[in-house]
């Protein structure tokens, strides 16, 4: 068969979507939906998925990752080749598939679920195995959903607007694909990235060789202190994110720590100004002040800018809604289609899928031990908000994705929307109390998976179209990929937070803090208003100046020692980008390089950290090799020694990005 040598051009440009040519013609049979693929597919996506809910654990964000595990299946493929013959193309897009499911189940639990134990619903001796079943029960019905009402929207938006949605990830997965079936591109970048990754963290965080952060206390400035964590994996997201965002980042945590608790501390110093406190603000630690007024300052700010977000959408969420209504019936479920890139599943599949999803939800009362919706009216009700949302988020987030990546879909925005819809249900009802709460957020985790999937759906899906995929089989590997997953990531969150704990003194988890403040706000009517006002002020001061208000709000929410290394990660990328500038291929490459050097990165603390949880919890909390190691220097000279792996870690992925070309796969 003679094909070309990458996506043809019309893959670009906007043209009919049934005049479009794919890279595996329709008339060409090769193997697409095997027992290999689905495997592979499923490995992947628990390691990452693993990964992810670690990262988005500290940050609050997670990273699209179709194109690190589109990579490493080919790599993979191509090392097993002698024992399971060679894999076609649609064998590797199927593995990726499957694989990429994970990231949008971790985005929808970590935003959620670990506000049950900020709560103390579920403390760290308390978690067991029913209650990791019973989250990744929630996650597999969230993720169904997203992935069935996806179906009819795809011959929309994947077929007639080809070339006027982009879709960023799934035309790049292609592209990765097409180039390594054509032996031009490798997985060494991501395999180094995360065993360098892997080992360093077991000697940072398994062996405690050197401190978690270098902190200097600034002069003669009171309460501001510079700080910086050595991590491997911030490093990778800064890359990835790019050296804009990171900035942004970093001057939202600057503006926190370095300019409003300062200015708090120098003009209220001797002032009693929090909530639920008798200490007054001079007394206080940095960390005390983080709690007391940073959280609720930066909870403000997420909160308003993922509502912003949210709002700027409008248009596009009616637009889309009205588009997921009409489409219905139209032209989609035709299983034995003649042609191959038009068999999607069956309707009936999507109306008895949603069927046995809410069915669960009603007649299955497994949320919680202690939480059990009172009656089967009330979990009807409770049961039709949870499709009723998704439907309408999925056909929003499958649109955005289009237009702007997975990466920047404001799930965020959509769970917060429905978090303040439900809120203000219960409230009406007079379910305000812990069990009311909880169920809020259940609703919001299912709601949010949902349209994060869908996100992820719409992207794949895209892909297959390049290549000349089967959309039923992408579909059904999609449904694979999320329940495969969905107990290891629920797992593996648990373990986290038996390990690490949430919030103050643990995981920072903010963005379940943040939808734990809304519904406490909601339902309580209790939230300090004066200092999330002050937050929502930020985030309009920032709008106003046209940068993107999520970005900074995150960054004024989590520590600076968080975000500093983002930036070095950033800043190593602006300047390797630099030096390439000359020669666009070139820029091209380094660019690739950089970002599966720094997704292995990423998926190697990610790992490592899982696997120190998975300790503690089967064996007891892990203790240090050598605690006290560097105890014998003095405070500033141990600080400075962690420059050293901080400038390790930032040489090591410049010299990642150093070669011209990439080798090939096999």
């Amino acid at each position: 068969m003679e094909q070309h040598r990458g996506l043809r051009p019309e893959a670009y440009e906007e043209i009919p979507g049934d005049d479009y040519v794919a890279y595996v013609p329709d008339e060409t049979q090769l193997a697409e939906f095997t027992w290999k693929g689905i495997i592979l597919g499923s490995l992947f996506g628990i390691i990452f998925g693993a990964a992810n809910a670690y990262i988005g654990l500290r940050v609050g964000l997670t990273i699209s990752t179709s194109i690190p595990i589109a990579v490493m299946t080919v790599a993979v493929f191509a090392m097993l080749r002698p024992l399971l013959g060679r894999a076609s193309i649609l064998e590797s897009n199927m593995a990726k598939t499957v694989g990429s499911a994970s990231s949008s189940l971790a985005s929808g639990i970590i935003f959620t679920i670990p506000a049950i134990f900020l709560w103390g619903i579920v403390s760290r001796d308390t978690i067991s195995w029913f209650l990791v079943l019973q989250i990744g029960m929630l996650a597999a019905i969230g993720g169904c959903l997203g992935v069935l009402f996806m179906v009819p929207l795809r011959r929309f938006l994947i077929n007639e607007e080809h070339g006027k949605l982009p879709y960023p990830e799934g035309t790049a997965s292609a592209e990765v694909l097409v180039a390594a079936e054509a032996g031009g591109t490798t997985a060494r970048n991501v395999f180094t990235g995360m065993a360098i990754a892997f080992l360093y963290s077991f000697f940072w965080k398994g062996l405690q060789l050197w401190s978690d952060a270098f902190r200097w206390r600034l002069p003669f400035v009171k309460k501001a202190e510079f700080s910086v964590e050595p991590s491997p994996a911030l490093i990778g997201v800064g890359y990835i994110l790019g050296f804009r965002i990171a900035t942004i980042m970093v001057l939202g945590a600057a503006l926190s720590y370095l300019v409003i608790l300062p200015i708090m501390a120098s003009l209220l110093g001797s002032l009693i100004f929090a909530p639920e406190t008798t200490k007054i603000i001079d007394a206080m630690t940095l960390s005390e002040m983080r709690n007391k007024y940073i959280r609720y300052i930066g909870a403000g700010a997420v909160a308003s800018a993922g509502i912003i977000t949210l709002i700027r959408s409008i248009p596009t969420m009616i637009r889309s809604f009205q588009i997921g209504l009409s489409r219905i019936g139209h032209g989609v479920g035709d299983a034995e289609a003649t042609r191959r890139p038009d068999r999607d599943l069956s309707l009936v599949v999507v109306f008895v899928g949603a069927a046995i999803a809410a069915a669960i939800l009603v007649f299955i009362p497994f949320l919680f031990e202690h939480i059990v919706w009172s009656d089967y009216l009330t979990r009807i009700g409770l049961a039709l908000i949870v499709v009723v949302f998704s439907f309408f988020f999925v056909t929003v987030s499958a649109r955005i994705v289009g237009l702007v990546g997975v990466t920047s879909n404001p799930t965020s925005g959509m769970i917060i929307a429905t978090l303040i819809c439900t809120s203000l249900i219960f409230l009406l009802f007079g379910w305000t109390d812990i069990t009311g709460k909880a169920t809020v957020l259940v609703i919001g985790t299912m709601v949010g998976i949902a349209a994060s999937i869908a996100g992820d759906t719409s992207q794949d899906l895209k892909t297959g179209f390049l290549l000349g995929a089967t959309p039923s089989k992408q579909q059904v590997g999609e449904i694979i990929g999320v329940i495969a997953t969905a107990f290891f990531v629920a797992g593996s969150v648990f373990l986290l937070g038996a390990q690490f704990g949430f919030g103050e003194g643990g995981l920072a988890a903010p963005q379940a803090n943040m939808m734990k403040l809304v519904i406490d706000g909601i339902i309580d009517q209790s939230i300090p208003w004066a200092l999330v006002l002050i937050g929502i002020l930020i985030t309009a001061c920032v709008e106003l100046f046209r940068v993107p208000s999520l970005a900074f709000a995150v960054g004024v929410y989590l520590p600076l020692s968080t975000m500093t290394p983002i930036f070095i990660g950033g800043l190593a990328r602006l300047l390797i980008e630099k030096r390439s500038a000359h020669d666009k291929q070139l820029l091209r490459d380094r660019r690739e390089a950089g970002v599966l050097y720094g997704s292995g990165m990423v998926g190697g603390e990610g790992l490592m950290g899982v696997a120190i949880a998975g300790y503690a919890f089967f064996f007891g909390r892990p203790q240090a090799l050598f605690p006290d190691f560097l105890t014998w220097l003095e405070p500033y000279p141990q600080q400075l020694l962690i420059i050293l792996p901080i400038a390790l870690l930032t040489y090591l992925l410049w010299r990642a990005t150093r070669k011209k070309t990439a080798a090939p796969t096999a």
